[in-house]
């Protein structure tokens, strides 16, 4: 008997391994190496809102090591209870009065009910519960299993689970909203990554695999997904990949069979009330599935994301997948909002939002952009956050300057208005702390807060800056070869820093130093602060000689100036800088004098006060530090400049007060998780 349930364990691998190789492909070649595949078949119980499924893993050992167990992230287990880590870190993003309305059967999990090899071995009784992060003992999203039969490098193996997933109310990224609204992301087991010795920072061979956090996402290996949910025949679906069957059964249910290929991932959501717009761009099927009431906001969500393909594909590369999904939450599901998944993504929108507030786009363009950074690149968000979530931050600005004004990109109403790159850079530095850590360091290290501001902001305004020293040329070639050299690899930082010195000495020689590592140390491995000021300008008219003066004969003769109609006037005019902060940029100074003519200065930055002197006929009027504003991590613009007529600080301070609260008011109605 035990050799007959071999013989079907076998052939039911086989069969579903083929599967996942069906020639239903997508793209004639693959486009990454493909080391985890999935074939998973899964069903809904609506009443429960819960999912039965099997899942078959296929994964390729590409290392040189012998691999003894596997490690899988059960993400839904942080939903179990109030004492995992994702909710010890929750902070004010998860309110007490909602975590108090909660119901017995309204928290989540998942369990393997049954884990088996290829070869029939029973691994179940091996699980157990691991915290690599935090020796919580309490947290059940990660555990590791050991293997009857190690795989060898090289070796490709199969594991067949059955598992069962309870949907948690939506609190946050997945789950179930009322009216049967669906939004189902990390919902199933899923293989940690297993990095080999001299990979990204891995300092040996070792599975990298981190528990739920709240101040992260999510971090995969690239692969195959072939997977065919069955819901209820009234739910309209969409999911990560394309559509490839759907079969209608005898108890009221459909089922839809999708595929993704060379993703990291897969996401489906449902809901009776969608309303479905397709629309396409170039190659992409566009799908948006819209609520009811925010039918008037369809122009917005497709229009942005037209915008983010085409700019993405011109300024860093090609968009290759032929689907693109566009999910528009319910209030009641507003907490699956501002969310990123292979080809799937969700919006943010409201009834009667003005087309002044930019919500729609913004939150639209930046999840759509992720589709290169967290999907094609797949960098490490749990360690590296900044190169994700800072680096798609950097090209929202630029896609929504770009297409919507460069002040007005975000707000544009009643009078006020401001752009993205300059909203990114209010958040950073009107933190109450902005020195409060330095951008590198993981997502779930950011312990006393920071972490929103720091991660998205900061970055992408040292990105600017960068940008802006170097010039948009040698930074678009910068961001090309980081995306042509590193998608579907899973770069870390220190690859595009090696870009970066790369490029800026091939276009640029020694101009910035032998190499930009000065940069990278201050803005990115340093939490110092950059503010220069232009401390006082002087003019004092210079003397004609007048008084004694010592002859070589030894006599003192007393001189004065001839008396004239009209005196030549002469002015010694000294401008004085200070550097306030810690940080050193290389700086452009503007000096303008009472005639109009202005002079273009430069200063290396790095001395803490420094001077600038001028002896000629005009006075100087005024001056003003970074007058192209290159350097946008200046934590102070207002006392970048000083003129000798009377000030308007008090007008610049209040308005720059009033944008504050407005970028504040933005980020929470965006709700970009």
């Amino acid at each position: 008997m035990k050799d007959i349930v071999k013989v079907v364990v076998i052939v039911f691998f086989f069969v579903c391994v083929q599967a996942i190789q069906a020639q239903d492909f997508i793209f004639e070649e693959p486009l990454s190496e493909r080391i985890a595949n999935y074939a998973i078949n899964v069903k809904l119980d609506n009443e429960t809102k819960t999912l039965t499924g099997k899942e078959v893993l296929n994964w390729r050992n590409l290392s040189k090591d012998t691999i003894r167990d596997l490690q899988f992230h059960l993400y839904l287990n942080a939903f179990k209870n109030n004492t995992s880590t994702f909710f010890k870190e929750r902070g004010g993003a998860i309110p007490d009065w909602l975590l108090k309305g909660i119901k017995g059967n309204e928290w989540g999990y998942i369990d393997i009910d049954n884990i088996v090899d290829e070869d029939g071995n029973d691994l179940t009784e091996g699980i157990v519960f691991i915290q690599p992060d935090d020796n919580n003992e309490s947290d059940q999203t990660v555990v590791s299993i050991p293997l009857e039969k190690p795989i060898l490098p090289g070796q490709t193996a199969n594991f067949t689970l059955e598992f069962t997933s309870k949907l948690p109310r939506i609190i946050a990224r997945t789950g179930y909203g009322s009216q049967d609204y669906y939004f189902v992301a990390q919902w199933f087991p899923k293989l940690g990554v297993y990095e080999t010795k001299g990979q990204r920072y891995a300092q040996k061979g070792q599975w990298n695999c981190h528990q739920f956090h709240r101040n992260s996402e999510f971090f995969a290996d690239f692969g195959v997904y072939d997977v065919e949910i069955t819901l209820p025949n009234k739910l309209i679906v969409g999911a990560s990949g394309s559509l490839l069957k759907t079969t209608e059964n005898e108890d009221n249910t459909t089922t839809y069979r999708y595929r993704a290929e060379d993703v990291i991932d897969f996401t489906w959501t449902a809901s009776p009330n969608f309303v479905v717009k397709n629309d396409r761009w170039e190659h992409v099927d566009i799908r948006l599935l819209i609520q009811p009431e925010h039918i008037a906001h369809m122009p917005r969500y497709l229009e942005s994301a037209k915008y983010t393909l085409e700019y993405m594909t011109q300024e860093v590369g090609e968009y290759p997948y032929p689907t693109l999904t566009i999910v528009d939450p319910p209030i009641y599901g507003i907490r699956s909002s501002g969310m990123e998944y292979p080809t799937l993504v969700t919006g943010g929108s409201f009834y009667g939002m003005p087309k002044g507030l930019k919500t729609i786009e913004i939150v639209t363009v930046h999840e759509v952009g992720h589709q290169y950074f967290m999907q094609m690149l797949a960098s490490n968000e749990f360690e590296e956050p900044w190169l994700d979530e800072g680096f798609n931050t950097y090209f929202e600005n630029r896609i929504m300057d770009h297409y919507y004004g460069e002040k007005t990109s975000t707000f544009n109403m009643l009078g006020y208005h401001i752009g993205g790159t300059e909203n990114s850079r209010l958040g950073y530095v009107s933190m109450e702390n902005p020195k409060i850590a330095e951008n590198f360091r993981p997502a779930w290290g950011y312990k006393h807060g920071g972490y929103g501001d720091i991660t998205y902001n900061k970055t992408g305004t040292w990105l600017v800056t960068l940008e802006r020293i170097l010039g948009e040329e040698t930074m678009s070639k910068i961001m090309k070869t980081y995306f042509e050299r590193w998608k579907f690899k899973h770069p870390c930082g220190n690859d595009f820093i090696d870009i970066v010195n790369e490029i800026v000495i091939r276009e640029h020689g020694e101009e910035f130093g032998p190499s930009m590592d000065w940069f990278f140390d201050q803005v990115l491995f340093s939490s110092n602060l950059c503010d220069y000021e232009v401390h006082s300008i002087n003019n004092q008219r210079i003397q004609e000689p007048v008084g004694f003066f010592d002859q070589e004969n030894g006599e003192k003769i007393y001189e004065k100036p001839e008396e004239k109609e009209e005196p030549d006037s002469l002015y010694r005019s000294t401008v004085v800088l200070h550097r306030l902060g810690e940080v050193m940029m290389p700086m452009e100074i503007l000096v303008h004098f009472e005639n109009g003519d202005e002079v273009l200065e430069k200063w290396e930055g790095q001395e803490r006060s420094f001077e600038f002197i001028y002896e000629r006929p005009e006075k100087v009027e005024w001056a003003q530090i970074d007058p192209q504003y290159k350097i946008q991590i200046d934590a102070n613009l207002n006392n970048n400049s000083l003129t000798l007529q009377p000030k308007k600080a008090p007008v610049l301070k209040y308005t720059s007060k009033f944008m504050f609260w407005v970028q504040n008011l933005v980020a929470t109605l965006a709700t970009i998780v």
